[in-house]
């Protein structure tokens, strides 16, 4: 069934074995397995019972109240992990940390590496182009890396990077009709290079 949408005011949610059920002038308007129920969203003003709340949070379901007209008002939902190791590991590996500085050496290890191995790879394929200079600053961007143990010089080395790859990129694109001229920062930052291509004229 998916989500259950209740609409009608004033209706009673409550559950009765292993079925939610919506009672309204002392009538049955709806009766459900709960295992066929992925969400309940309230429209407008009706009562749950406590032992329903108790059942859909015990299941991972989600309670959400809305207004008659649609307007959101709450959410009710089951907390995500109860693994307080995990959370404490996470707040952890957050800022400065030793942990952190390990995960960002991994990323921009692997997005130069990537780089590099893209250059050469065109290197290989194609005689008339020289990336050699490009592929060389790369190698130079990549050498202190593990020796690096502050987050904003990580961040200066992938920068140093990405100037060197996109500085042949132009030579890397083989649509002669497409021309690659310049890379910008899309919000201050964020580090997001945007590829700027201008239609040349097709020459007979």
């Amino acid at each position: 069934m998916g989500t259950v949408y209740i609409t009608q005011e004033d209706a009673f949610i409550g559950k009765t074995d292993e079925r939610l059920n919506v009672r309204f002038d002392k009538k049955t308007i709806l009766d459900v397995p709960l295992i066929k129920v992925d969400g309940v969203v309230v429209l407008g003003r009706a009562t749950i019972s406590p032992a329903a709340i108790s059942e859909l949070l015990e299941r991972n379901i989600p309670l959400t109240f809305l207004t008659e007209n649609g307007r959101y008002l709450g959410r009710l939902e089951p907390e995500v992990t109860k693994n307080i190791f995990v959370r404490k590991a996470q707040w952890l590996a957050a800022g400065e940390s030793l942990q952190a500085i390990h995960l960002v050496q991994g990323f921009v290890r692997g997005k130069l590496k990537n780089y590099r191995q893209t250059l050469i790879r065109r290197q290989r394929e194609s005689t008339e182009v020289d990336l050699s200079k490009n592929i060389s600053r790369l190698e130079q961007t990549l050498a202190p890396i593990d020796t690096t143990s502050s987050i904003n010089s990580l961040r200066g080395l992938e920068g140093a990077g990405s100037a060197a790859y996109f500085g042949c990129f132009n030579q890397l694109i083989r649509n002669t009709e497409f021309e690659f001229t310049t890379t910008m920062r899309l919000h201050p930052g964020t580090r997001c290079h945007w590829s700027k291509f201008r239609l040349l004229p097709i020459r007979d």
